[in-house]
């Protein structure tokens, strides 16, 4: 299961509780700082370091791994999973089409999840980001 895993909440323990209900080894890949601006436009608050030392630490997790390139092929190459965890929000868009189309021919799944709406980093970064507004 990809993520970035910053400002780590509830949204990601509730992704990675449905993803170890499916599958019976657990591997996360926590996608690194370089990537996370190169496809986000935005640097993650918490250093790769940290958040893979964070998800590790998780008794749902049984290994994880930094992803270091968007190509989801290099990090079957690397792992060798049978399914991919994504959010809903990715279902029947063009890169979710794509996601499937490219993991298919090596017999991959991708299976999504209901994205959790009221919590996430965005909204979260958003929240600090207001609060330094009214400090200063």
């Amino acid at each position: 299961m990809p993520g970035v895993f910053d400002l780590f909440h509830v949204g990601h323990l509730n992704a990675l509780s449905q993803a170890r209900e499916l599958c019976d080894v657990l591997v996360a890949g926590v996608v690194s700082d370089d990537m996370c601006e190169a496809a986000k436009g935005i640097r993650p608050f918490v250093p790769l370091e940290e958040r893979i030392a964070i998800v590790d630490s998780l008794r749902l997790v049984d290994a994880t791994y930094a992803e270091t390139t968007p190509d989801k092929l290099d990090a079957w190459r690397q792992v060798g999973f049978r399914r991919l965890f994504k959010g809903d929000d990715w279902r029947d868009t063009p890169k979710g089409l794509r996601l499937e189309e490219d993991l298919a021919p090596v017999g991959v799944e991708v299976v999504y999840f209901p994205y959790t709406m009221h919590t996430s980093s965005t909204a979260l970064r958003r929240a600090i980001e207001l609060a330094g507004d009214r400090a200063s």
